[in-house]
């Protein structure tokens, strides 16, 4: 019996789908299949003792969603929140979270092939939640891991605070 000869896309390698989104002049992008729902901002309730880059809880059809402030995750100040800014919700860790973005930009189709690592950066940045960078349409957009950019304590703590 002779081997086929494997399917074209094992060659280039396998495809992957992300949604893209803006935070400032920054564009990243979550895979896909962690996203359970976008929506456009909604008002947080704040709970008190909680970090700066967690938002607040709101109510999602019954169910009590933690909201973090990406661009204040990323050490870049708190969002001044309006109406054109997005939450994507997603599912890190079995919980779902929502995460606070200036605006959804695009739904990206890839090849594992068109990832980038990550270059070294000095040791005083903390990159261990990026998995890769890809170019599209001559834009770069750095690939996000929510497992490692919240890990379990943290969405942990934010839920039972909730």
């Amino acid at each position: 019996m002779q081997n086929a000869a494997p399917p074209a896309e094992a060659q280039t390698g396998s495809t992957r789908q992300f949604i893209s989104f803006t935070i400032g002049d920054e564009e990243y992008g979550v895979d896909i299949m962690a996203i359970r729902e976008i929506k456009g901002w909604a008002p947080t309730t704040e709970l008190p003792n909680t970090p700066d880059y967690m938002r607040g809880v709101i109510n999602l059809r019954g169910a009590i969603v933690p909201i973090f402030d990406l661009r204040a995750r990323f050490s870049g100040g708190q969002t001044q929140a309006s109406a054109r800014h997005v939450i994507i919700v997603v599912s890190v860790h079995d919980r779902v979270i929502g995460i606070l973005v200036d605006a959804v930009a695009d739904i990206i189709t890839i090849t594992t092939a068109d990832i980038q690592p990550v270059p070294e950066l000095d040791h005083h940045v903390h990159s261990g939640f990026l998995t890769g960078l890809v170019t599209v349409d001559g834009r770069m957009v750095a690939l996000l891991d929510l497992h490692q950019l919240f890990d379990s304590e943290l969405i942990a703590d934010a839920t039972a605070a909730a």
